[in-house]
C-alpha cells in the first residue's frame, strides 16, 4: 500500500514542480514561490519517510516507484492549463 502512496506522491510532487517552473517562465513570482514551497514540503516528507521507515531492499523499490510517479507528474503538469497563455 505504501508503494501506491509513493507513486501518487511522486505525481503530486512533480506536478507542483512543473507548475512552479511554468509560473517562473511566465514571470509570476507569487504562484512560483507557493509551488516551490509546496514542492519542497512534499519532496522532503516522502524522502524522509522512505529513508527512515523502510529497510534497504524495500527503500530502493520505493524510490523507483516514487520516480515513476515523478515522471508521470511532469507529464500531467505539462498538460495542465496555466493562466497567462492563450
Amino acid at each position: 500500500m505504501n508503494y501506491v502512496l509513493y507513486f501518487f506522491t511522486g505525481i503530486l510532487q512533480d506536478f507542483l514542480l512543473t507548475l512552479n517552473w511554468r509560473y517562473v517562465a511566465l514571470n509570476k513570482p507569487m504562484p512560483a514561490a507557493i509551488y516551490s514551497f509546496l514542492t519542497t514540503v512534499v519532496t522532503m516528507l516522502v524522502l524522509y519517510n522512505i529513508l527512515t521507515r523502510l529497510d534497504a531492499q524495500r527503500s530502493i523499490f520505493a524510490v523507483i516507484i516514487y520516480a515513476l510517479g515523478v515522471g508521470t507528474g511532469t507529464l500531467v503538469g505539462m498538460k495542465f492549463k496555466v493562466g497567462g497563455k492563450k
